[in-house]
């Protein structure tokens, strides 16, 4: 019922550079704790469907995510999203490049993109 992004993200190295890895600074939306250091990802499901069939239950369940990056820096928040994105590919289609800016209130930079994600059961 859950895409595996947590488990394909945290076995990268290259997004263990760039996220850590005790703990790998990637939550699900609205879990990211307080104070977390830059950079760090948040995900959440935006849509998604069993792949259902007439004479059997669903083998694989689709689902369309989004990530956010935030980073102190544009580079920090770019470089993170571009170890992500490098780990994501090799499992799911990335299906939009969301926009990028800086927010005035937290002066930290967040850019975004869509995935979808078939995952197995």
């Amino acid at each position: 019922m859950y895409p595996p992004i947590f488990k394909v993200a945290a076995a990268s190295p290259t997004v263990q550079a760039a996220l850590g890895t005790d703990p790998t600074r990637l939550y699900p939306f609205g879990e990211a704790p307080e104070g977390v250091a830059d950079p760090y990802a948040v995900w959440q499901t935006i849509d998604g469907v069993p792949g259902n069939y007439l004479g059997s239950r669903p083998d694989i369940d689709l689902f369309a995510l989004q990530v956010d990056v935030y980073g102190n820096s544009a580079d920090s928040a770019r470089q993170a999203g571009a170890a992500l994105r490098d780990a994501i590919e090799l499992h799911a289609h990335i299906t939009r490049w969301g926009g990028e800016r800086k927010d005035p209130a937290t002066g930290r930079y967040r850019l975004s993109f869509d995935v979808d994600w078939h995952a197995h059961r």
